[in-house]
């Protein structure tokens, strides 16, 4: 793989599938680039990706799920 392909994943409780084979996924909220090596944070329900837990935390807020104002 040459780092350029975009994987396609199906995110599960404590692992993730691949569906489209790839070198990373997006973040949900900073949009960046997270190696599949690096992936450590994911939604089940949403399906979505993120590069951290602060960005995790930043989705919860703009979702309202979480204390304090979106930022």
């Amino acid at each position: 793989m040459d780092g350029t392909t975009k994987a396609e994943l199906e995110y599960l409780d404590g692992e993730f599938s691949v569906v489209k084979p790839g070198a990373w996924v997006l973040c949900e909220v900073t949009g960046q680039r997270i190696p599949l090596d690096e992936l450590r944070y994911w939604s089940v329900e949403r399906q979505e990706a993120y590069a951290s837990a602060e960005a995790v935390h930043k989705r919860m807020q703009q979702l309202g799920l979480a204390k304090g104002a979106a930022q």
